[in-house]
C-alpha cells in the first residue's frame, strides 16, 4: 500500500498529504511505526485484511513518487494490480472518497509518476476528497498546498478512517466489493 504525501513539516497539513494523514492513522490502527527508510520511503509491514501488507510513504516529492513504488515492486516482485494507492482528489467534495481499480492519473501528478514508472495503470486506488479549487483562476498548486480548514479537516479524518476501511476490503475481498460498499 502506498499512501502519498510530500516529505517535510512545510507540507504535513496540507491537503496534498491526505494520504501521509492515512498512513499515520493505520500507524495507530495497527500498533505500528513506518520508520524503516527503504526504497526513498518510510516503510513498515502491517495485518491488513488477513495479510501483511508493505506500506510506503514515498519520500521524494510527490511528482516523483512512483520512484519508490517502482524500486518496492521490483524488489519484492509486486504486480501493479497488486499495489494499492492512497492520494487526495480534488474532483471529490471534501469528505468523500471513491475506490478505483485503476485508470488515469486525473491530473494528479504523483499518480501520473507511479503510472509512467510501471508502465500500467492498472492498480487499486482510494481517492480521497479534498475539494475543488475555490474558483477557475485559483492556483491548483496553492490550493493542493494550502491548509484545510478545522471544519474540512474533521470531515477529512473521518473519511481518511473509511478509506482505511476500504483499504481492508479491497486487500480481504477485492476493489469490486470495495467499490460496491464505499463508493456513493
Amino acid at each position: 500500500m502506498v499512501c502519498l504525501g510530500n516529505p517535510g513539516i512545510k507540507y504535513s497539513n496540507t491537503r496534498h498529504n491526505v494520504g501521509f494523514h492515512a498512513a499515520d492513522a493505520l500507524e495507530k490502527r495497527c500498533g505500528v511505526r513506518l520508520n524503516q527508510a527503504r526504497f526513498h520511503a518510510l516503510t513498515g509491514f502491517v495485518s491488513l485484511g488477513g495479510q501483511r501488507v508493505l506500506v510506503l510513504k514515498p519520500q521524494t516529492m510527490m511528482n516523483l513518487s512512483g520512484q519508490s513504488v517502482q524500486e518496492a515492486a521490483r524488489f519484492y516482485k509486486i504486480p501493479p494490480q497488486r499495489i494499492l494507492v492512497i492520494f487526495d482528489d480534488i474532483s471529490l467534495d471534501v469528505g468523500r472518497l471513491r475506490v478505483r481499480p485503476g485508470g488515469s492519473a486525473g491530473g494528479h501528478n504523483g499518480v501520473k509518476d507511479i503510472i509512467a514508472r510501471l508502465g500500467s495503470s492498472d492498480f487499486p486506488r482510494i481517492k480521497i476528497g479534498v475539494g475543488a479549487k475555490p474558483h477557475p483562476d485559483y492556483d491548483l498548486a496553492a490550493w493542493v498546498l494550502g491548509r484545510p480548514t478545522q471544519a474540512e479537516w474533521k470531515q477529512l479524518e473521518e473519511v481518511i478512517l473509511r478509506g482505511l476501511d476500504a483499504a481492508e476490503c479491497i486487500i480481504a475481498e477485492g476493489t469490486e466489493k470495495a467499490m460496491s460498499c464505499y463508493n456513493g
